[in-house]
């Protein structure tokens, strides 16, 4: 007869789980195109600013880099959406970057090429995925035996042939 106790649960289709991390990629590239343009923007079109460069450039870092966490933060112990997510970001805010140099000259000389951008994010969240896969795996060794255990009958033979 087949015991059939097991602890059985109903597999999800994935799609709320996709959903979440196509939607968090999406809002997030937004929000950093939106922090390039306007960063863009205040250092190439107001020369009033030009004496709070300093004040102005880290505003715009901080928010930049504060909006490139939503997604290892949304899904640090997740690293494939955690990267699937981040890179939805990152193409898009890439796109855009390619875009802006069309209307912002010398943006590519002066700064770096969409395909660097592009390398840069790639690299970043690709540690933080490969990082939070390594932890989690750390964990799950810590609070699991990494050999399996042995029975009362084995043990009873080693002791007996000692």
């Amino acid at each position: 007869m087949i015991d059939i106790s097991q602890n059985i649960q109903p597999k999800s289709s994935g799609s709320a789980a996709s959903s979440s991390v196509i939607r968090i990629g999406v809002y997030c590239g937004a929000l950093l195109i939106l922090v390039m343009l306007g960063g863009l923007v205040a250092a190439n079109r107001m020369p009033e600013l030009e004496k709070y460069a300093f004040e102005r450039n880290a505003s715009a870092y901080t928010l930049f880099v504060l909006l490139m966490l939503v997604p290892i933060v949304r899904f640090l112990n997740r690293p494939i959406q955690m990267f699937a997510s981040a890179m939805i970001a990152w193409v898009m805010l890439a796109a855009a970057y390619d875009v802006a140099g069309f209307y912002f000259h010398d943006l590519f000389q002066v700064l770096r090429t969409p395909l660097q951008v592009l390398a840069e994010g790639m690299v970043v969240y690709g540690i933080f995925a490969v990082g939070s896969w390594v932890c989690g795996m750390l964990l799950h060794a810590r609070n699991h035996p990494v050999a399996p255990g042995r029975n009362a009958a084995a043990r009873e033979a080693s002791r007996h042939n000692r």
